[in-house]
């Protein structure tokens, strides 16, 4: 399973989201550091609305995803954006 489609799997379990995206932006960072070939899976970006984040600060949104993929980022993910939002909350994608 790809990181991507495991990181999916834990986003939709956790948060039931009305939308959700991720995005490997690996290849986009290749030459950014020496030696650095834009490996698959070290910069990932979610973009994701859901209910749960209704009433949470933005700071707690994040924290949140990020709690929820630690493993993921304990085992070489470098880079994580993240966009999360709430059901009705304007987003610019």
């Amino acid at each position: 399973m790809s990181l991507s489609t495991r990181i999916e799997a834990k986003l939709r379990e956790a948060f039931s989201p009305e939308r959700l995206s991720v995005i490997d932006e690996s290849a986009q960072h290749a030459g950014h550091q020496p030696g650095f070939a834009g490996v698959e899976g070290t910069h990932m970006r979610v973009r994701i609305v859901a209910q749960a984040f209704a009433g949470m600060t933005r700071l707690a949104r994040h924290r949140a995803i990020t709690e929820l993929l630690q493993p993921e980022l304990d085992e070489g993910l470098h880079a994580l954006a993240i966009e999360p939002a709430a059901p009705g909350e304007e987003t610019r994608w």
